[in-house]
């Protein structure tokens, strides 16, 4: 792995929490995610299992985790699967984790092999009133090919069809929304590599570069400070194609006069970073551009107020919708007669703006969580407004990551250079 070894203090404080939420009688079981094909004899890069590394913090394949709190033999009320390596294994893919060392990383001391999991596992599952399946159920998620976790859930039914049937997904929405001091740290070096990047890129902009040229210089930065590269598939769309939400062709040149609208985060420790940033390609906004963009920036202000706990995701976003619609009316992209006249259920500022302002963010970008239940402290969210005019060629977007706290918001993404003046100056320097 690029990035520095996690405190396995993490992880073990996870299990404990997740522990207390199962039921009396209960066992869980997290798998690693599968490789997923991509042509010939090649592989997708692989990611672990979000709520298996959230646990374990075992980052690689065939790896298992039992939890079975109130087992009678309390050597496996933690019990840990992983790949038995071997010296071909050794030589063609490199070192795995050997059985102490999975101990070191995760806290868990009764470490078995991947290959003897039906074996080892059969008795004690008899011993259980209730199974807690893993699933994605994140629901942006909407997948057909089915996946490890599924599979096995299928088997579960299937092998033991008089066990009760828990989804662990309800318990780790809750608390994988609340971030401890540990995956804050790791948010925040996510950030500052981020923003490590953002300063190369304005170094680096200039007319007639191509922004896959922008995003080999992101790429290069992210790399070079033990990040395992990008978050998600970066944005990098300049002039009209910053109208396009999710453009990730990258392909065009960015031109004078135009707008480039970047959206791209480092991923570090597995934990996300999700920047969006718009500046002008010359260096200098043309005073439209200067007063769509501070719009935007003014939106992004108002929503970091209400983001506090107790908050309500739904009234959240209605306000923000207010914000945005009183900056459409000024910049004169809607008048009081759209809104008097609008549809409640897609608002007239709905034409400029049909994103929503914020998503929580940890180990997925789109992090899973209860989001209808009320803002807490230690929530991490972006706050990501923006306004797109295809008649104009322009389109900005503003992101910040932050998290609540009790009387406020640290914002991951403060140092990062937002103002106008500050963004041309940089430019120009």
């Amino acid at each position: 792995m690029r990035y520095n070894a996690i405190d396995k203090a993490l992880f073990e404080l996870n299990r404990k929490r997740f522990a207390e939420q199962m039921s009396s009688g209960g066992i869980a079981l997290f798998h690693s995610n599968d490789f997923m094909p991509r042509n010939g004899d090649a592989y997708h890069n692989w990611k672990q299992n979000s709520d298996l590394f959230y646990l374990s913090g075992v980052d690689q394949e065939e790896t298992i985790l039992v939890l079975f709190p109130e087992c009678p033999v309390p050597a496996y009320r933690e019990t840990l699967f992983i790949r038995k390596t071997n010296p071909t294994i050794a030589v063609w893919e490199g070192r795995k984790l050997n059985k102490e060392e999975a101990t070191k990383a995760t806290g868990v001391t009764n470490v078995q092999w991947y290959e003897d999991f039906d074996k080892v596992m059969h008795q004690f599952i008899l011993m259980a009133e209730t199974i807690y399946i893993n699933l994605n159920e994140n629901d942006r998620f909407n997948n057909v090919a089915p996946y490890n976790g599924l599979r096995f859930a299928n088997q579960l039914k299937t092998k033991y069809p008089g066990h009760q049937i828990a989804r662990s997904a309800p318990i780790l929405g809750r608390l994988r929304a609340v971030k401890s001091k540990y995956e804050i740290d790791m948010m925040r070096e996510a950030c500052d590599i981020t923003a490590k990047a953002h300063q190369r890129v304005l170094k680096f902009l200039k007319p007639g570069v191509t922004e896959y040229e922008i995003e080999a210089e992101i790429t290069h930065e992210f790399i070079r400070n033990r990040s395992t590269g990008h978050a998600y598939t970066p944005i990098i769309a300049s002039g009209a194609n910053a109208c396009v939400l999710h453009y990730i062709d990258n392909n065009n040149v960015c031109n004078d006069g135009d707008i480039i609208l970047f959206d791209y985060g480092a991923e570090y420790g597995n934990y996300c970073a999700d920047l969006s940033r718009s500046v002008p390609v010359n260096g200098k906004f043309t005073s439209r551009q200067k007063d769509v963009y501070n719009a935007v920036l003014r939106v992004q202000r108002e929503a970091m107020k209400m983001l506090k706990p107790g908050a309500l995701w739904g009234e959240y976003q209605e306000r923000v919708g207010e914000f945005m619609t009183k900056e459409l009316i000024d910049l004169n992209l809607i008048t009081n007669e759209d809104v008097k006249n609008q549809d409640p259920s897609w608002p007239a500022y709905k034409k400029y703006f049909m994103h929503g302002t914020s998503h929580h963010i940890g180990l997925d970008v789109h992090d899973y969580a209860l989001k209808w239940e009320p803002m807490e402290v230690g929530n991490v969210f972006t706050v990501e407004p923006g306004i797109y005019i295809p008649e104009e060629n322009l389109g900005i977007r503003i992101e910040n990551d932050v998290v609540i706290l009790a009387d406020g918001l640290d914002d991951l993404m403060g140092h990062i250079p937002i103002e106008v003046e500050e963004i041309e100056e940089i430019m120009n320097s």
